[in-house]
């Protein structure tokens, strides 16, 4: 089989609209669904994220956790020392249901409307659970 490779000089604005081609192909460096990389790092850097002032709840080694937003755009955003330790929490708040978004070593748990926007800027997975267990969506 004979391939044919074509070789194309591009200057200028034929640059400028490959390169708007490509930034509108690849989604701005998100998932291709309008969804950013799931955000990492401390609970204070991911609250900045978030657009949220956190309100510190629990200051612990093994878990750290804040209440943002007011209303009914209160969530609680949680960060955890170990994958470990988010997996064992998990599993206890599936006792009581929620929506979560799922981040590696944190979670934020809120309304549904509230988990899916934050899911905008923060990424993540979102998952809605009950007596039955862990739900992706």
């Amino acid at each position: 089989m004979t391939r044919r490779v074509w070789c194309v000089r591009v200057t200028g604005t034929a640059f400028s609209l490959a390169a708007l081609s490509l930034v509108a192909l690849t989604g701005c460096g998100t998932h291709g669904d309008g969804v950013p990389r799931t955000a990492t790092g401390s609970l204070e850097q991911l609250a900045a994220r978030a657009g949220c002032r956190p309100d510190i709840q629990t200051d612990a080694e093994e878990l750290r956790q804040a209440t943002c937003g007011d209303g009914r755009d209160r969530y609680v955003l949680t960060t955890f020392a170990t994958d470990r330790g988010r997996a064992a929490w998990l599993d206890q708040a599936d006792d009581y249901g929620g929506t979560y978004l799922l981040g590696r070593r944190w979670v934020a748990v809120g309304a549904d409307r509230v988990v899916t926007r934050l899911r905008g800027r923060l990424g993540g997975t979102v998952e809605r659970s009950g007596h039955a267990g862990h739900h992706a969506s």
